[in-house]
């Protein structure tokens, strides 16, 4: 039922189920949210994975977007997971007239 855990959700102490219904997944996302402290929007794909699959967002990604167009599109989790780059990304886009 658990498709994938991560070693270090687990030495951490993480383990959320897999999702059976929007509400268990809405839930998840708001635990995150709120966990990490974020004060940006968070945003919840369905749970037929559509934005995942457009995105080619999993296991995690980093996209920046400004109005419907791609600004930022960082490389695939875990390896290519650049915040860094991303802020600066972010940075440059809040920055221009």
């Amino acid at each position: 039922m658990n498709e994938w855990q991560a070693d270090s959700n687990e030495e951490a102490g993480i383990r959320i189920r897999q999702h059976e219904t929007f509400q268990e997944r809405l839930a998840a996302a708001r635990l995150c949210t709120e966990k990490l402290g974020l004060a940006i929007p968070t945003l919840v794909d369905g749970m037929d994975n559509t934005a995942a699959d457009v995105f080619s967002a999993w296991p995690e990604r980093i996209y920046i977007l400004n109005e419907e167009k791609v600004h930022y599109k960082g490389g695939p989790g875990p390896y290519e997971f650049n915040p860094g780059e991303a802020r600066e990304s972010l940075i440059q886009l809040l920055s221009t007239p």
